[in-house]
């Protein structure tokens, strides 16, 4: 059972309160802060923390260095150990500040949750990850079944994926009022949706080949003209499952309710790709693929700020510095002239 030190646990409902309604933080960031503090008191043995000393720190960063992922039994990764070590010092930074702590704790001693230079520039190094080309992607949506209502229903979650690059929660989020087939474009309002940082914005749907938007208008027509869906109902509405006698639990058609989580939509993007024979690429990797063909399409200044406000960017340097890195692929056909 764990342990707990009872003055500790009211100082962190004091900072995670803050943390909530002054920082604004929203709850997976919250749950990944109390995480990191409980992993701190671990190493301490739950000592107060008005009790803090550099000491603790250190031993501390010595102890993440020891600790084991619980799925890949790999050490922590030197970007996981520089995350949690960034929550822990926040925390301390703000508790040198409380009544009661402030002749306690020197706001200058929790700089030494810092890792080296050396590390901290391996945690933040990135490399592209893998991500599948257009013509990729086109051929894992064709391969979609499209018998069963479920297999439409997945076929047209992955052209819309394909045409707007909608993030997972926004897309399982997506109400039949959202859509404007006529005008092809997506208002995706931060009312309705799960959109990222409650930003409402117009995304157009864009040309990537004219089967993918039939794919996409099709089921819309259906879900409005045929199932009668209303405009408050879900676009890609979960699976229904019911009893049959004889049979056990069935798939008997969709229901009008979106998905809680985002682990359906990843699980059909993943099948799609792997069932052709590509790695199980995820729903987020297909905005890098969209960022990639827009990039071509739209070259002149103007067409590229209207591409990145499609994205949901408010700022087109964002488009470039977040997706419009040239790929290692690209790379090499720029510099070979392969164009």
């Amino acid at each position: 059972m764990r342990k707990f030190n009872a003055e500790n646990e009211r100082v962190k409902r004091d900072y995670i309160d803050y943390l909530r309604h002054a920082d604004g933080k929203s709850e997976a960031s919250v749950d990944k802060i109390a995480a990191a503090l409980i992993r701190f008191e671990e190493s301490t043995g739950f000592k107060p923390f008005k009790n803090f000393h550099i000491e603790q720190a250190k031993a501390f960063k010595r102890n993440l260095e020891r600790l084991r992922n619980p799925i890949t039994g790999e050490p922590l990764s030197v970007a996981t150990r520089s995350a949690t070590l960034r929550l822990v010092k926040a925390f301390f930074k703000w508790l040198a500040f409380r009544p009661g702590y402030r002749s306690k704790i020197n706001p200058a001693d929790a700089e030494y949750f810092n890792l080296t230079a050396k590390d901290e520039a391996v945690a933040h190094a990135s490399w592209e990850k893998p991500f599948p080309s257009m013509q990729q992607a086109l051929h894992a949506f064709r391969n979609i079944p499209d018998v069963a209502i479920t297999d439409r229903r997945n076929k047209a979650l992955f052209a819309l994926l394909l045409m707007t690059g909608m993030r997972g929660a926004a897309l399982g989020s997506l109400k039949m009022r959202n859509v404007d087939i006529i005008e092809g474009q997506i208002y995706q309002d931060a009312r309705d949706m799960n959109t990222k940082a409650s930003k409402s914005f117009l995304t157009v749907l864009c040309p990537v080949a004219d089967d993918v938007r039939h794919c996409f208008d099709d089921w819309t027509m259906h879900l409005r003209d045929v199932a009668l869906l209303s405009p408050t109902d879900a676009v890609f509405p979960q699976t229904a499952v019911a009893a049959v006698k004889g049979q056990g639990f069935q798939v008997t058609g969709l229901s009008r309710s979106p998905w809680s989580t985002t682990a359906p939509i990843r699980r059909i993007v993943g099948d799609a790709f792997e069932n052709v024979g590509f790695l199980r690429f995820g729903p987020h990797t297909l905005r890098k693929t969209l960022e990639q063909w827009g990039s071509r399409k739209y070259k002149s200044p103007e067409a590229f700020k209207a591409f990145s406000q499609n994205l949901g960017h408010e700022h087109v340097l964002t488009t470039f510095t977040s997706y419009g890195v040239v790929s290692p692929r690209r790379q090499a056909e720029i510099i070979r002239g392969d164009d």
